[in-house]
C-alpha cells in the first residue's frame, strides 16, 4: 500500500484534548477504509504566516499513514468538511523517515539548549 504524510491545522479555540480528538477521529476514518496508522504526532498551538479564517493560530497535527488511495481520499473530504479543520495537506512518499519528525527534533534541540544555558 502506498505511504502518506498528512499535516492539518484545526482552529485555535480548541482545546489541546479536543484537537488530539480530531486525530483520532480521523484514524478510525482511515482504518474503517482500510489503512492504518503508522505514527502521529501533536505539534500544539502555532503561529501561522497569515490569517486563515480569521485566526492567527492552529493546532497543527501530523500523521504517517499506510493506507489505499480511496481511504486517504474519504479522510481528506472528511476532513475538507469539518467545521474545525482550516487546512490539510497530503503528501504521497516512499518510506517514512524513522524517529520524530524535524518539527519534533526542533523542540528537542531547544529544550537542550535551555538545559545548556541554566548550567
Amino acid at each position: 500500500m502506498p505511504l502518506y504524510e498528512h499535516v492539518f491545522i484545526s482552529r485555535q479555540d480548541l482545546s489541546s484534548a479536543q484537537a488530539e480528538g480530531l486525530v483520532e477521529h480521523f484514524t478510525s476514518i482511515l482504518s474503517d477504509n482500510g489503512g492504518t496508522l503508522v505514527d502521529s504526532e501533536y505539534w500544539g498551538v502555532k503561529t501561522m504566516a497569515y490569517k486563515i479564517n480569521k485566526n492567527r493560530k492552529g493546532h497543527y497535527a501530523f500523521l504517517r499513514t499506510n493506507a489505499p488511495a480511496e481511504a486517504v481520499q474519504e479522510m481528506e473530504r472528511l476532513m475538507r468538511l469539518h467545521d474545525d479543520v482550516m487546512r490539510v495537506l497530503t503528501i504521497k512518499v516512499e518510506e517514512h523517515e524513522e524517529g520524530p519528525s524535524i518539527q519534533m527534533q526542533k523542540r528537542d534541540e531547544r529544550d537542550d539548549r535551555r538545559r545548556e544555558r541554566r548550567n
